[in-house]
C-alpha cells in the first residue's frame, strides 16, 4: 500500500490529498500545527503537526506540503528535505505536461493544467487548476500559479511570487521574487521583487 503524508490541512490540503488519490496513492494521512484542535480534513484523518511528522516519515511511500503560503510550504518542505522525508510531486492525470519539462520537487499539478517544452519549474511550486505554462518558462522555488493564469513562453518568475486566479503574463517578461499579482491582472512589462501589482495592464497597487 503507498501511504502519503500530507502536512497541512486546509481547504488547498484537500485538493492536493484528491489529486493523490486518482494518482495512485491508496493511503493518505495529514500533519497539522494546529492539530489537535483539526482531527479531520474532509475525508482524511489529521494525527498529528510537523514534530509528530518528523517522527514519522520512516512510515510514509511519500511526503508533500500542502500549505498556500509560498515561504511558508517553502521553509517546511526545506525542513523535511533536511531529515530526509521521502518528498515528491502529485501531478493529476488530466494535466499534460511535456516529456522536456524539469520539475522540482515537492511540487503539485493540479487538473487540467499545461506545462509546455522546456519549462524549468522550481521546488514546492504550485500550478493550480487549468493553469498554462508556455515554453521556455523558468519558474523559481515556492511559486503559486492559481487557477485559470496564463503564462507566455520565456516568461522568468522569481521564488515565492503568486500569480492570481485567472491573471496573464506576457512573453519574455521577469517577475521578481515574493511578487503577488493580482486577480485577473495582465502583466506585459517587468515587475520587481516584493511588489503587488493588479490591473490591466498591471500596475504596482497603492495602498
Amino acid at each position: 500500500m503507498k501511504r502519503l503524508a500530507v502536512l497541512g490541512a486546509s481547504g488547498h490540503g484537500k485538493v492536493v490529498a484528491d489529486c493523490a488519490t486518482v494518482s495512485g496513492w491508496e493511503k493518505i494521512v495529514f500533519y497539522d500545527d494546529a492539530w489537535p484542535e483539526y482531527k479531520v480534513n474532509g475525508v482524511w484523518a489529521v494525527v498529528g503537526n510537523t514534530d509528530t511528522l518528523l517522527n514519522e516519515l520512516s512510515q510514509y511511500d511519500g511526503v508533500i506540503v500542502a500549505i498556500g503560503d509560498n515561504a511558508t510550504r517553502l521553509k517546511k518542505m526545506t525542513e523535511l528535505a533536511s531529515k530526509d522525508a521521502k518528498l515528491v510531486n502529485i501531478i493529476h492525470p488530466s494535466a499534460v505536461m511535456s516529456r522536456y519539462v524539469t520539475l522540482g520537487i515537492g511540487s503539485v499539478v493540479m487538473p487540467k493544467a499545461v506545462i509546455n517544452v522546456d519549462a524549468v519549474l522550481g521546488n514546492s511550486c504550485i500550478i493550480n487548476t487549468g493553469a498554462t505554462i508556455d515554453h521556455d518558462c523558468s519558474l523559481g522555488d515556492g511559486v503559486h500559479v492559481s487557477p485559470g493564469a496564463n503564462i507566455a513562453g520565456g516568461v522568468v518568475i522569481g521564488n515565492c511570487a503568486w500569480l492570481g486566479i485567472g491573471s496573464s503574463v506576457r512573453q519574455l517578461v521577469n517577475i521578481g521574487e515574493h511578487t503577488v499579482v493580482g486577480a485577473g491582472a495582465v502583466v506585459v512589462n517587468d515587475i520587481e521583487a516584493h511588489t503587488v501589482v493588479t490591473g490591466v495592464p498591471a500596475k504596482q497597487a497603492v495602498e
